[in-house]
């Protein structure tokens, strides 16, 4: 069987109660215990300062699910959040064309929310909401099988 090179993940945003969802889910599912990145821990950045409501809220964690990695964060306060909307699937590729290319299709008729560009997470990283209303993130990984 050939290994893909690329695939579809779940992210799902919280408003300030990540840690608790994300402790739960794993209690459900019996998996391992959440590694929790917290926006504290992340490199400093002028264009987001890191507050006191912000600091211990969960920047990144994620869950394999059966099989199948979760990803999980909380919405910076001032940010929209509305349930039901804050779920957005994630493609993960050591393919860079693809990343563009599709990026590119989603982004004609969509609404990008973050360009493609290099970050302290990915080499290559973007937001795009697709015309129906799909979040769509991508993410650049040369580790990733």
């Amino acid at each position: 069987m050939e290994v893909s090179e690329m695939s579809v993940e779940a992210y799902i945003n919280f408003n300030g109660n990540c840690r608790e969802a994300v402790e739960y889910y794993a209690r459900v599912f019996g998996t391992e215990k959440p590694q929790l990145m917290l926006y504290k821990d992340a490199p400093k950045d002028e264009d987001f300062p890191i507050t006191e409501e912000t600091k211990d809220l969960v920047m990144h964690t994620s869950l394999d699910i059966e099989g199948s990695t979760v990803m999980f964060s909380d919405i910076p306060p001032g940010m929209p959040f509305t349930v039901g909307n804050n779920i957005s699937l994630v493609i993960i590729s050591k393919d860079t064309d693809k990343i563009r290319s599709m990026f590119r299709k989603l982004e004609a008729d969509g609404t990008v929310g973050m360009e493609l560009q290099e970050t302290f997470w990915s080499k290559l990283y973007g937001f795009v909401t697709d015309k129906f209303g799909v979040g769509w993130q991508f993410i650049y990984d040369e580790e990733w099988e």
